[in-house]
């Protein structure tokens, strides 16, 4: 049997045009390196120490800074970093989602989910420089990534089938229903990700101008001005790790209000809500708990949403896992 010649398609076929393809291969390499980013974060405040730009900036290290007041204000920056982690995993995992799934499906309220949601992620850069400082890495990471991630979403809209604007984000994927156990469901998952979202903007604006609670402050035993006089540029790194974090509850949340409110009951789906859900609050509250944070108030709204998040998954199991999910009760 003689080999077959390649097309004259295949001949003229650029490298580029192979590699980027439909453009999903981009956005999931855009999730992938979010997903290993966030699991660095975990990797890197499990061993205790601060990043070589974090001690360049500090002009100590984590060890230093950690023989004041027991530790806490150590604890509590990296309280904020194993948050962020999360929930860099949880938006890395839904971009893969995404563009497996309903972009693969060509539905276009998928691209626009993933503009959203990027644009936030990548625009709460902007939102470090608010207190001072300017992390170095990050920065080179955003340049490296958001490249990537444009000719991606550029691809995949040239691939899309029309209508495609905008809003195919407003239209549900069923009614939003409350006397079935898929309605239900969705109604707790929608509720939950509106306060990811709210918690988010919260978290941002915080960072931005007061940087702490008064919670975090009695936590750590100090004030912010005693932050500052121990050593100057230490309120700004703090401030950069809130605003980071923040930024990407908004992104996450949006990603998730999108994915709840559009995207059709199926398996993939309840998986990768309750995959995502089970990462970001285990992330956001077992922290608190590992450094002994437990302030009733501070953790409330993370637990409230934990707990619906929960329900909703649960309700949604059997509908979203049936044969036939549309005509689940």
């Amino acid at each position: 049997m003689g080999l077959s010649s390649p097309s004259s398609d295949d001949r003229q076929r650029s490298l580029v045009t192979a590699i980027v393809g439909d453009g999903r291969f981009l956005i999931v390499f855009t999730g992938l390196c979010l997903t290993l980013a966030g699991g660095f974060c975990l990797f890197q405040s499990a061993t205790g120490h601060f990043l070589p730009h974090d001690i360049a900036y500090l002009g100590m290290t984590a060890d230093e800074l950690c023989s004041i007041n027991e530790c806490r204000i150590v604890h509590f920056m990296f309280h904020d970093r194993v948050s962020f982690g999360g929930v860099l995993i949880v938006i890395g995992a839904l971009y893969m989602w995404l563009a497996e799934f309903p972009l693969k499906a060509r539905e276009p309220w998928a691209w626009w989910a993933l503009a959203s949601s990027g644009a936030l992620g990548f625009v709460s850069f902007l939102s470090y420089l608010g207190y001072g400082y300017l992390d170095s890495w990050h920065g080179a990471a955003t340049l490296l990534l958001l490249p990537c991630f444009l000719v991606g979403m550029l691809r995949a809209w040239q691939t899309l089938p029309r209508p495609k604007g905008a809003r195919t984000l407003w239209k549900p994927s069923m009614p939003l229903e409350w006397h079935t156990q898929l309605g239900m469901g969705r109604c707790r998952l929608v509720t939950a990700a509106v306060g990811i979202f709210g918690a988010g903007t919260t978290i941002s604006t915080i960072g931005m101008t007061t940087v702490f609670v008064p919670q975090d402050l009695a936590f750590m035993e100090v004030t912010a001005d005693y932050l500052r006089n121990v050593n100057p540029h230490l309120v700004p790194l703090i401030a950069h790790d809130r605003a980071g974090f923040g930024g990407g509850l908004c992104s996450a949340g949006y990603a998730l209000l999108a994915i709840v409110w559009c995207a059709a009951p199926s398996r993939n789906l309840w998986e990768i809500l309750a995959l995502v859900g089970a990462i970001g609050f285990s992330a956001a509250i077992g922290v608190h708990l590992t450094i002994g944070y437990t302030d009733f108030m501070h953790l409330l709204p993370a637990c409230a949403g934990a707990v619906l998040w929960a329900a909703g998954v649960a309700l949604c199991f059997k509908p979203m896992t049936a044969l036939h999910p549309h005509t689940a009760e």
